[in-house]
């Protein structure tokens, strides 16, 4: 599984460009209080904590983290959480 991130204009936001599909079918969009089951990835992303938005969509996910949070720190973590859920490994 390749997971590659990519700066975006807004620096707290960050696209990870993924090497396969990132959703079933259509957008997903995950923000405090949206059901998990809407969007399990999403709500794993969020789960690690200073994230306040997850955009899947196509081959890749966008992920805007808190002001005080730092990408060096958080990337990696959302990096670990896409490819646990796709499969570490998976091809």
């Amino acid at each position: 599984m390749q997971v590659s991130p990519e700066p975006t204009p807004n620096p707290n936001a960050v696209k990870f460009t993924l090497d396969r599909p990132a959703t079933g079918g259509g957008a997903e969009t995950f923000t405090d209080g949206s059901d998990p089951a809407a969007s399990p990835l999403g709500a794993a992303i969020f789960a690690l904590g200073d994230v306040t938005n997850v955009f899947a969509t196509a081959n890749f996910v966008s992920v805007t983290k808190t002001d005080s949070a730092d990408w060096s720190d958080l990337a990696p973590r959302v990096v670990e959480v896409i490819e646990g859920h796709f499969g570490e490994g998976a091809a």
